[in-house]
């Protein structure tokens, strides 16, 4: 996309419509809970000009440079929910590692050094 030779307008997504239910459903099965017993709903954050049904359109990125989406919806939850436990210091299911690992090698590790003096941290990709 940065490589383009004229700026141009693309939207980038999977053309999926999830609803938000459904990615708790998906992200609390996969880490072996039942989201009923840790979402509460409260009726005064409803919008009351909600938009019913979201889903991109990624074709004109698709014809332009040639890209589609690499993962699911499903393997994306994956991908999270591991990420979260990790951070949290639990041991996650692996399979989001597992994802990651056979779509995409190496270039998504992020090693991250941190320090108390924020112009000493580094990144290394």
């Amino acid at each position: 996309m940065l490589q383009h030779d004229e700026p141009v307008h693309l939207v980038v997504g999977t053309g999926e419509s999830h609803s938000v239910t459904m990615f708790l459903e998906e992200s609390f099965g996969y880490a072996n809970l039942d989201c009923i017993d840790y979402i509460k709903t409260d009726p005064r954050y409803f919008r009351s000009a909600e938009v019913t049904h979201l889903q991109a359109d990624a074709s004109k990125a698709k014809e332009i440079l040639g890209w589609e989406p690499k993962v699911s919806f499903r393997e994306l939850v994956r991908i999270m929910v591991d990420s979260d436990m990790e951070a949290l210091g639990l041991i996650p299911p692996g399979e989001g590692k597992k994802i990651l690992e056979e779509k995409f090698g190496d270039w998504h590790r992020l090693n991250m050094a941190l320090s108390k003096n924020p112009s000493e941290n580094h990144y290394e990709l």
